[in-house]
This record gives structure tokens, sequence and C-alpha cells, in this order.
């Protein structure tokens, strides 16, 4: 019957056994010559809490154990003197059966207290696992925690970088339209005086011709001068300005 072991102790002290089983164990043990203990039984089985293999060893002993018949207190027919060492030799032997059924008593009662020693003893280590497990728990979630708000925070860093880099390229390309438009007014503009100065200096050399001949030569030419240097500053003022 040994093959019912469990894997554990814990796990075999916690499977419960039926009086035929522990019957069966006890009779086969006590058939083999061996002693009949609680020990014995749950290692015969494989299995049974301590605590039910006790109860159903004791009833068990009380239906087919009967405890040995004292002797015959007949006197001995030999000399009279050997009567006080007979006297002796049968209370010996007639405590005989008590005195085993005590020990026996002692011998359940301690493979009991180490049977609850060792539960104990598992329990505890068992609320050491929990303890363990539960610290572990915490420190993962304190972790995941922590690395939640990394996320959004670099999230946040990252929609402000792209928010800025996004300006920046707006404004970058603003700025290039508005040279760029600038540059264009710049050269119809210049176009325009060199277009105007050109008209101006033909209708001024015109001019300066009619009115060299009729006002004079010098006036003529201070005047016309006048107006060429005045637009051409105009003209250096926007090329200074550009």
């Amino acid at each position: 019957m040994n093959d019912q072991s469990l894997s554990t102790p814990g796990a075999a002290a916690r499977q419960d056994v039926g009086f035929d089983d522990v019957a069966a164990a006890a009779a086969s043990l006590r058939d083999d010559g061996k002693a009949v203990t609680v020990d014995a039984v749950r290692d015969f089985l494989g299995a049974g809490s301590p605590n039910a293999i006790y109860k159903h060893l004791a009833a068990w002993r009380a239906s087919h154990l009967t405890p040995p018949e004292p002797p015959r207190a007949e006197l001995p027919p030999a000399i009279m003197a050997d009567l006080v060492d007979w006297v002796r030799q049968y209370a010996d032997q007639a405590g005989a059966g008590t005195r085993d059924a005590l020990a026996q008593a002692d011998s359940d009662r301690d493979a009991l207290l180490r049977a609850g020693e060792q539960a104990e003893t598992e329990r505890d280590g068992l609320q050491a696992q929990v303890a363990e497990v539960s610290e572990e728990r915490d420190r993962i979630q304190e972790t995941l925690a922590e690395r939640d708000e990394t996320i959004q925070r670099l999230t946040a860093e990252l929609a402000n970088a792209r928010q800025v880099a996004m300006d920046a390229l707006v404004g970058k390309a603003k700025d290039q339209l508005a040279i760029e438009g600038k540059d264009a007014q710049l050269a119809d503009l210049r176009a325009q005086i060199e277009r105007n100065v050109a008209s101006t200096a033909a209708l001024s050399d015109a001019r300066l011709a009619a009115e060299m001949e009729l006002v004079g030569a010098a006036t003529a030419r201070d005047s016309l001068a006048a107006e060429v240097k005045e637009l051409r500053g105009q003209l250096e003022a926007l090329r200074v300005k550009r």
C-alpha cells in the first residue's frame, strides 16, 4: 500500500484515511511482528493525518487487542521460601500489559506532538512564502506605476517637442515666404524706378534740349542734374533698405 504515498509529507498528512485502511495496516504490522504505532501505520499507508490514524487505531486496539491474562495464582508445589519471589514475579507479569498499554499511549501522544510540530513548521513556511510573494507583488506594482509615470512624462515631452519643431518650421516657412515676397517687391520696385529713371532721363533730355533752347543750357542742365540726383538717391536708399 506504500504506492499510495503522496509527494510531500504535508500533502500526505492532509489525506484522510478510513478505519478499514488503518485496521488492515495495523493487522499487517502485528502479523509481521512489528510495533503497531501511529508512525508505523502512517508510514505503511503513506497517507493520513496523525489525528485520524490515532482515532482509528484506538478503535482497532479496543476491538482486537485484549490485555494479557494474568497467570493463575497457584502456589508452587516447591519450597514455600520461594513464595515471596513468586509473588513479586507474578506482580511484574500482571502489570506488564498495563505498562505496555501506557507506553503505547505515550508513543502515540509523542507521534501526535511531532505531527503537530511538523504542521506548524509547514504553516510557518507557507506564511513566509505568502509574505514574500506579497512583497514582490508590491514591488512590481510600484515599478509599473513608476514606469507609467515615466511614459506619460516622456509622451508629454515628445508632444511638446513636436509642437515646438512644428512651430519653428512654420515660422521659418513664413519668414522664407516673407523674404521672397520682399525680394520680389524690391525687384519690381527697382525695375519700375529704373524704367522711371530711363523715362525721366529721356524726358529730361528732351526738356533740357528745349529749355536750353528757350531758357539756356546752364539752367536746364542744373535742374536736370538735381532731378537725376534725387532719383538716384531714392534708388540707393531702396538698395540700402534691401
